[in-house]
């Protein structure tokens, strides 16, 4: 299976540096993230995607959507997607960072959860995805969750190199998942 997993355009949250995790927060995209989104589907018009499967978070169904223009394919939300649960919502990004300085892998601040329970969250989405029928989907996540992408794809990255994996908005990467 052919998927191209894909970082959401840029939002009002990340132009004030704050954390998101609640769908039902005021974050959608900027007018650059719109423009970011219509350079990515640009790029990946000509794709054959069967499906497009984003996050709970709105800003993935708004660049999915600008994307979904070239391919008129159901767009699904599945919850595995969803970014960090940093315990920081609408707080400052610096903020969180500071929190979790002292053990960044497995210390969960403010009911939220670690970067390793984030980790299994997006494996479980990757089981999930290898018992998928579909020959090529797009995926649209946050950059956390992509960082975990990268490092299973791409192998020989340990999980304490995962903070210094930077995917931009709307930066994409295509790998091939072999099905179970």
């Amino acid at each position: 299976m052919n998927i191209y997993f894909i970082r959401h355009g840029r939002t009002n949250y990340n132009d004030l540096g704050l954390c998101n995790d609640n769908p039902s927060q005021d974050v959608h995209l900027t007018k650059i993230g719109y423009e970011q989104a219509k350079s990515a589907a640009l790029a990946l018009r000509d794709k054959a995607f069967e499906r497009i499967i984003v996050s709970p978070l709105p800003r993935t169904r708004q660049t999915a959507e600008v994307i979904n223009q070239y391919h008129s394919v159901l767009i699904e939300v599945h919850a595995d997607l969803a970014d960090i649960r940093s315990g920081f919502d609408g707080k400052r990004v610096s903020d969180y960072f500071a929190a979790i300085a002292d053990n960044p892998l497995h210390k969960r601040v403010n009911g939220g959860e670690s970067l390793l329970d984030h980790k299994q969250q997006v494996l479980r989405f990757i089981d999930w995805l290898k018992k998928q029928p579909d020959k090529t989907l797009l995926v649209v996540a946050h950059e956390e969750t992509l960082r975990v992408f990268v490092a299973y794809f791409e192998g020989g990255i340990e999980d304490h190199q995962l903070r210094d994996i930077a995917i931009g908005n709307c930066e994409y990467r295509h790998y091939v998942l072999n099905p179970d």
